[in-house]
């Protein structure tokens, strides 16, 4: 398929917090160097909780990135998105003026949760009627794009934030390259933004996949997820935008699948997750023997990791291309997972390597699958597969491309 020059969509800028890195360029040495971003937890409370692991940012200081809005006037997750928005720019080479009439779309899971926990406590001790208005005003999930448009000055731009839980991030990069490649903008910035909260961290703890120890995507001794926060904002533009001002450009967006099966509130479906997948080649133009890196969801947990590997066989037949578990580094960042798993594959393309699934013993047969165990391989991918699946069946894939 041949796309015309002005609806092409290329990736010219990234901001990244995360547990192990800030930045593009750390960023992309963490995920050479296999580094994990393991701690145990200070965010809240953990006392009752038999482990406590997770992936936290770590020395995050607002007030060092954000010049428009002062921090305390939002929650930490739109700290994360209008932090990684100015990034995004800066890598980008562009300024404040460079992006009127922009559109910005983000994803998360739980918005200002972190906020809402501190509000449920003090409920707790001291009643309603004690709650802190400005608290109040933190946990709007809304505020995490428009945070990003505060903090760079774009009054009129497009902005949504979508909540569609672990693929939240990829519906966001989707949502953006449809409004580039209509003609509605020529640049976007979009992504994920999580804080870690108790409350999912609860959750997933009494469904019993927190990992006690580390997480480990398609091993057989898997026993786990560890929850992790921060934010990935890609920085979309037109080719034609690009060109113009000869921009870098890291990788070209060639289309993206979305689907939402609704089966199960918390297990995902095989024949969903591979519909997903052709859709997403489909619309990329794409063929399976094409794509030579899949950046898992692989989350650590049983049936996740053993569903998804047998969806991408059900794809891609008996030898797939190699699939990479992130979060084995990261950890889970929720809303902003797929986003990191985009602004992964945009590095891996644009300077040749697959980051390694860490923590790895021995595969699972269940899964048999290449998961590129350990080490770093200095082979650069052309075309990368980047999935993103979400409780209530709310799946999201996005497939990008060496820019030629």
């Amino acid at each position: 398929m041949v796309i015309p020059p002005q609806n092409r969509v290329v990736v010219t800028g990234l901001g990244v917090l995360s547990s192990i890195g800030t930045g593009a360029a750390e960023f992309e040495a963490a995920l050479r160097a296999g580094r994990e971003g393991r701690a145990q937890l200070t965010a809240f409370d953990t006392t009752g909780f038999a482990h406590s692991y997770g992936c936290p940012v770590t020395g995050f200081d607002p007030a060092r990135w954000l010049r428009n809005i002062p921090p305390d006037e939002l929650s930490r997750a739109a700290q994360f998105a209008a932090t990684a928005g100015r990034m995004a720019i800066t890598d980008a080479n562009l300024t404040e003026n460079d992006l009127k009439h922009s559109h910005i779309a983000i994803g998360t899971t739980e918005g200002g949760g972190h906020e809402l926990d501190q509000l449920t406590a003090a409920t707790l001790t001291n009643g309603p009627e004690h709650l802190d208005p400005n608290l109040i005003a933190k946990t709007s999930a809304a505020a995490l794009a428009t945070a990003v448009a505060r903090e760079l000055a774009i009054p009129n731009a497009h902005t949504s934030t979508i909540a569609t839980a672990c693929a939240a991030g990829n519906y966001a990069i989707g949502d953006a390259f449809d409004a580039l490649r209509d003609g509605e903008a020529e640049i976007a910035l979009c992504g994920g933004a999580e804080a870690i909260a108790r409350k999912t961290f609860t959750v997933f703890y009494r469904l019993g996949l927190i990992a006690p120890d580390h997480c480990r995507p398609f091993d057989v001794a898997r026993r786990g997820i560890l929850t992790a926060e921060g934010a990935a904002v890609l920085l979309l533009e037109t080719f034609e935008s690009a060109r113009r001002r000869g921009a870098r450009i890291y990788a070209e967006v060639l289309g993206y699948g979305l689907n939402c099966d609704a089966a199960l509130p918390t297990a995902p479906t095989r024949d969903s997750v591979a519909d997903c997948m052709r859709r997403a080649l489909a619309d990329a133009g794409v063929k399976t023997d094409e794509v030579d890196l899949i950046v898992a969801h692989g989350t650590g947990t049983p049936a996740n990791d053993s569903t998804e590997a047998g969806a991408i066989r059900d794809v891609y037949g008996d030898s797939p291309p190699p699939v990479t578990g992130l979060k084995s580094m990261l950890g889970h960042a929720m809303g902003a997972a797929s986003a990191l798993g985009a602004a992964a594959a945009a590095l891996a393309i644009a300077h040749r390597f697959v980051p390694p699934t860490i923590n790895h013993r021995e595969t699972d047969p269940a899964c048999a699958i290449d998961c590129v165990p350990n080490q770093t391989r200095q082979a650069g991918p052309d075309i990368v597969q980047n999935n993103g699946f979400a409780f209530g069946g709310n799946n999201a894939i996005v497939i990008m491309g060496r820019h030629t």
